[in-house]
């Protein structure tokens, strides 16, 4: 069973304490440069895969790298592996765009929200076709459109 994104970025699953300005930087940095770098090394191979959050523990020894892969459950796996076959490279490369004091181990985790997300959209979409409105025509809906504009 996959581990998915589930926790806040700003606060850390392991210690339960807020997470400070520095390291939620240091995870926009790392996320930033592994996507720039599987992009440019690895076009073909990492064009299904996206970076979808880093979380680098407070020591900077280790950290997850979240990954989000475009595809069904088998093509998710066979992204993940390759990964994780590639993750010394990946590790060296980061070493030396992102200089620290350490140079972190990664754990990838699958990250399974945008589908998640698609899934809870489609089951909404379904309950309004049952309906046979959107909610955007919901009186009561929180943000209706301006008098005169359609959705």
């Amino acid at each position: 069973m996959c581990r998915s994104a589930v926790g806040s970025h700003l606060e850390s699953p392991s210690t339960h304490f807020p997470v400070s300005n520095r390291t939620i930087r240091i995870n926009e940095l790392v996320q930033r440069e592994m996507s720039d770098f599987l992009r440019k090394k690895y076009q073909s191979e990492a064009v299904t895969i996206t970076i979808t959050a880093v979380e680098i523990e407070a020591d900077l020894r280790t950290g997850r790298i979240f990954v989000g892969v475009i595809g069904n459950e088998e093509h998710a796996a066979d992204r993940l592996r390759w990964l994780k076959q590639h993750s010394e490279e990946i590790r060296r490369e980061m070493g030396r765009r992102v200089v620290l004091k350490w140079n972190p181990r990664w754990e990838y985790i699958l990250d399974d929200s945008g589908e998640r997300g698609a899934r809870i959209l489609r089951a909404i979409n379904a309950i309004e076709a049952r309906e046979g409105r959107s909610l955007s025509e919901d009186p009561d809906h929180p943000n209706p459109p301006p008098p005169g504009k359609e959705a």
